[in-house]
């Protein structure tokens, strides 16, 4: 039996690429459009907010209404509105001052000072002088100019730090006072960089 060859009908090259691609696209758009945006739902915020409309209550001797002698059915339930209430704020236990803070400038008790020799406490007075003096000198040097809050807080703590320096150079704590002038001095030239 002998087959014979039909002849094929020839397709262009050039042509399938945009027939597929027009077809692809009459395809989607006869799937349908995107679904609709849906409203956002009002929030509770939102609701509570809304306060109802009461319409103005109707003058009995209007002809229009019929009067009732009796209500057989009950009456609706009223309605009312509960707005949300802000919890309250948690409280903090007050801050208390630590005891051994508040007792090293006390007189009430004793005050252990370490012992230093007579060399040692001329040079820690001498440091102590100069690092006040330089707090001192930066403050002033600073004063009356308006500060932020961070500059504020920095010119308020080298004032209480030279304030307690002073007072345990007072009462002969001499590497006390040392470290607490060097932290206001520090402060001091902290704050006028800033400025």
């Amino acid at each position: 039996m002998k087959l014979s060859a039909q002849p094929r009908a020839a397709i262009p090259t050039g042509t399938s690429l945009p027939c597929a691609a027009l077809v692809a696209g009459v395809a989607l758009f006869l799937a349908g459009c995107p679904p609709a945006q849906k409203r956002p739902a009002l929030g509770w915020q939102t609701t509570a907010a809304v306060r109802p409309i009461i319409p103005a209550p109707l003058p009995p001797s209007d002809p229009t209404l019929p009067e009732v002698e009796s209500a057989s059915a009950e009456a609706p339930p009223s309605l009312q509105i509960v707005l949300p209430r802000p919890a309250p704020p948690r409280s903090r236990p007050p801050l208390q001052p630590s005891t051994a803070a508040s007792e090293v400038g006390k007189a009430d008790g004793p005050l252990i000072v370490p012992q230093v020799s007579a060399d040692e406490s001329a040079a820690a007075q001498q440091e102590v002088n100069a690092s006040l003096a330089a707090a001192e000198r930066n403050l002033e040097a600073v004063r009356g100019r308006t500060f932020n809050a961070a500059q504020t807080d920095i010119a308020n703590k080298t004032r209480g730090f030279v304030a307690e320096a002073r007072e345990a150079a007072r009462s002969g704590d001499w590497s006390r006072a040392r470290s607490l002038a060097k932290k206001a001095q520090v402060l001091s030239e902290e704050l006028g960089r800033s400025l």
